[in-house]
């Protein structure tokens, strides 16, 4: 028996594909039928994602080297994936950069590295978008997922901080928001050209976190609390296929309720 695949010879670019959620998404973009290219700019890294990927789906990873902060870097990439591929049928916008100063206190945040960490992360999503989407103009569709989170929607809950090393750099609510924002913008100023533009908001995601903030976060949620990349696997699969084709400019929150 035949199984229907969700996303069957789909060329889909996920930025920041050798991190720990680029890691899923490639992982599953490939399970489902689609072409996998792990964008990273640490070479080695995405080389062994896509190795990984490849062993279990073949010819569906392939490795691709991106700074998404230098033009160059990403019409390379465009230019090598279309003359291999002929196509490319989305980018999610996932890479996650910053500078070696990032996550301080607001008290302690410098005006430069604010500065620096909106030009790597937002600077980085509007190049990927603005790049691609001119590509995907040419050729008559295209879709775009941007990551932000849900501390680009609501107010952080510091209390759930407390007592531990970590803080919600003010850095990423800035960014985050703004990711949001420009989803809509996007979605907005591309109507009539088959290019769809929509955002994904996680909650938090299980990394190693302190059992303290662990247990302070699940008090906000409604059954699971912290999630696991994989719980967002549902979500992708759904805008990068033909379910969504009608959803556009929209932020679509994975949270177990803790915005609520």
């Amino acid at each position: 028996m035949k199984v229907c695949k969700l996303l069957t010879n789909q060329v889909v670019v996920i930025t920041g594909g050798a991190g720990l959620i680029g890691r899923q998404f490639s992982s599953v973009v490939a399970e489902q039928g689609g072409i996998a290219v792990v964008a990273d700019c640490d070479a080695a890294a995405a080389t062994k994602v896509a190795e990984e990927i490849a062993a279990r789906h073949a010819g569906r990873a392939e490795a691709e080297v991106l700074d998404i902060t230098d033009k160059t870097s990403v019409a390379k990439l465009i230019e090598t994936l279309h003359r291999r591929h002929g196509r490319i049928d989305a980018v999610v916008n996932n890479a996650y950069p910053r500078n070696r100063n990032y996550g301080r206190k607001f008290e302690d945040v410098t005006y430069e590295d604010f500065c620096e960490n909106l030009g790597l992360h937002l600077g980085g999503y509007f190049l990927i978008a603005q790049q691609f989407s001119a590509y995907f103009r040419k050729q008559g569709r295209g879709n775009i997922i941007n990551m932000a989170s849900i501390y680009g929607a609501m107010a952080p809950r510091f209390e759930v901080y407390a007592g531990t090393p970590m803080t919600m750099p003010v850095e990423y609510a800035a960014i985050k928001s703004s990711i949001i924002n420009l989803t809509k913008y996007m979605a907005k100023y591309l109507k009539g050209t088959g290019i769809r533009v929509n955002a994904i908001s996680p909650g938090g995601i299980l990394d190693a976190q302190p059992d303290a903030f662990l247990e302070r976060y699940k008090v906000n949620c409604l059954s699971k609390g912290m999630l696991e990349v994989k719980d967002l696997n549902g979500t992708l699969l759904y805008l990068l296929s033909d379910m969504a084709a009608y959803v556009n400019g929209q932020n679509i929150i994975v949270d177990d309720g803790f915005s609520l």
